[in-house]
């Protein structure tokens, strides 16, 4: 497979949650040796980069990207929820996990 490269940054992994997809990009020349960015799922158009120096910082930053988007979804699918059940949404259990 060849490699993704994005503004001279090598991506080396992405997440992708929905429709939307991050990633990490890593370039020995730049400043910044790393980088995450937002784009669309299947696009290669990345937008949003946070820069970082170190690959730790980047993969903190990739994982905290990444639970945003899904915290953002899971609160408009559960807005969907009680506008169409009200009355079944204040009694739904959250996941528990099994003993």
């Amino acid at each position: 497979m060849d490699k993704e490269i994005n503004a001279g940054y090598v991506i080396t992994d992405r997440l992708t949650v929905g429709n939307s997809e991050f990633v990490i990009g890593q370039s020995e020349n730049a400043l910044a040796k790393f980088v995450t960015w937002k784009g669309e799922k299947g696009q290669k158009n990345y937008y949003w980069g946070h820069y970082c120096k170190d690959r730790l910082t980047a993969l903190e930053d990739l994982c905290n990207r990444t639970l945003d988007e899904i915290h953002y979804l899971r609160n408009i699918q559960q807005g969907k929820e009680i506008a169409q059940k009200p009355e079944q949404h204040a009694f739904k259990k959250k996941c528990e996990p099994v003993r």
